[in-house]
């Protein structure tokens, strides 16, 4: 029998109609590690190839061992940064950087989240989600569940966490829909801010937002000469905020000092801000729709969770993992290696598989089914390792304050048309949700 072909695995066209699970089971049934060949495909250019890790233990094994799988060499998306000053500025993200450099900055992150602003930004996500539901069951009984339920949320709570003023959150929106969706033509140039309704810094920065050229492309938003107004925008609110400190966690943040003594520089706040603003908001925007087709396709467990609300705090993990909103991230290999047999090179690409792990029928018995009282679920939705995901706690918070409001104000939620899915082989996106409710 033939090896069936890994190209629809690359192909971000192939996640508009979902995600072939049956193609990862057929690798899976060969071995853990897969060659995948990177052709030149629309929006993206023709690259060197990837060793694709597909195995639970195996991904668990690359993104802890930082010394031999850099995040830094490459950075951790699967296409190559275009020139070696591309490469320079997403190096200087803490998503894109190993110890002991990444060390420094994560355990100032991490002292920022006081125990004291933790409870405070508990308190406020509660009172956002009871607001959005209101807003929601006081329209028509449908909606975009997607855009007008799921993506205010995770805004709300990251202008909480950055001290952004609310009335410039969706700037969040567009930044992210230009980072993560710049594939997709619906996302690529997203304009949904209007600088009217913003403050004065939201209206200089947005005066600095790129056109899309001749042929209807924005420039490439990996690059710091891509997204100028998100940029501008953060060295203005750093500016503030170091004049007039608040009590969000980037104030506190501003304000510490590193174990050297060294306080956080310019460049690395707004890499900072980036890094909060757009890989913050993604995971939890595209999984809390996720988690509302999961419930849809398993009515008897939406069912029961509004039936016993006590149970979704431990349902959102499976959710998260029955979803998995980030699908791949990139390593480099640092040295000449084997993994599982496979012989990989020093220099090479090897991408770790989110949806591969957390589907693997070694870890998860009936991995491919929901199951809300599964234990343990050692997903890796949020990684593992020295990156895993820093705001991991809070998308749980979200998730489980959002579906209770969502359960326990309504009798019946079904699909009122087909969900769009994003075009994508990074999120498992959801652009459009239409649901309706009783």
């Amino acid at each position: 029998m033939a090896h069936p072909s890994t190209a629809p695995l690359h192909d971000p066209d192939t996640y508009t109609t979902g995600v072939p699970f049956d193609l990862l089971e057929q690798l899976r049934a060969r071995g853990p590690v897969h060659w995948v060949d990177e052709p030149e495909l629309p929006g993206l250019p023709a690259g060197s190839g990837y060793h694709l890790v597909i195995d639970h233990g195996l991904v668990t094994e690359v993104v802890r061992d930082a010394a031999t799988y850099s995040s830094a060499l490459g950075g951790t998306q699967i296409r190559d940064p275009a020139t070696e000053r591309d490469l320079h500025y997403v190096q200087r993200m803490m998503l894109n950087m190993d110890p002991p450099e990444h060390t420094r900055l994560r355990r100032m992150i991490a002292a920022s989240f006081t125990p004291r602003a933790v409870r405070a930004l508990e308190d406020r996500i509660a009172g956002h989600a009871e607001r959005i539901v209101d807003r929601m069951l006081a329209g028509p009984q449908e909606c975009d569940f997607a855009k007008d339920v799921a993506a205010d949320l995770p805004l709300l709570t990251l202008a909480d966490i950055l001290g952004v003023p609310a009335e410039d959150r969706w700037l969040m929106f567009d930044w992210s829909n230009r980072v993560i969706g710049f594939l997709d033509p619906d996302y690529a140039s997203s304009a949904s801010f209007d600088a009217g309704q913003g403050t004065s810094i939201a209206r200089e920065a947005v005066a600095l937002r790129p056109a899309p050229d001749a042929d209807g492309r924005m420039p490439d938003p990996r690059g710091r000469d891509g997204m100028p107004d998100l940029y501008h925008y953060a060295h203005l609110l750093g500016d503030a905020k170091r004049a007039e400190p608040g009590d969000d966690v980037m104030s506190i943040l501003l304000a510490q000092r590193s174990e050297d003594g060294g306080e956080l520089s310019v460049e690395e706040f707004e890499n900072m801000f980036w890094l909060f603003a757009v890989a913050g908001n993604e995971t939890l925007r595209n999984g809390l729709p996720g988690a509302m087709i999961a419930l849809l396709s398993n009515p008897d467990t939406m069912t029961t969770l509004r039936a016993d609300p006590s149970l979704i705090p431990g349902a959102v993990d499976e959710l998260l993992r029955w979803w998995t909103p980030v699908m791949t991230f990139r390593r480099t290999a640092t040295c000449d290696t084997v993994l599982a047999g496979t012989a990989i090179a020093a220099g090479d690409k090897v991408v770790v598989s989110y949806l591969g792990a957390n589907r693997d029928p070694a870890v998860f018995e009936r991995s491919d089914e929901l199951l809300i009282g599964r234990k343990p679920n050692n997903h890796r939705v949020f990684g593992h390792g020295p990156h895993v995901c820093v705001g991991a706690h809070f998308a749980r918070v979200q998730m489980t304050h959002l579906f209770r409001e969502v359960l326990g104000r309504t009798r019946a939620i079904q699909l009122a048309g087909e969900p769009v899915l994003l075009r994508s082989n990074f999120q498992r996106g959801v652009k459009r949700l239409p649901i309706s409710w009783e």
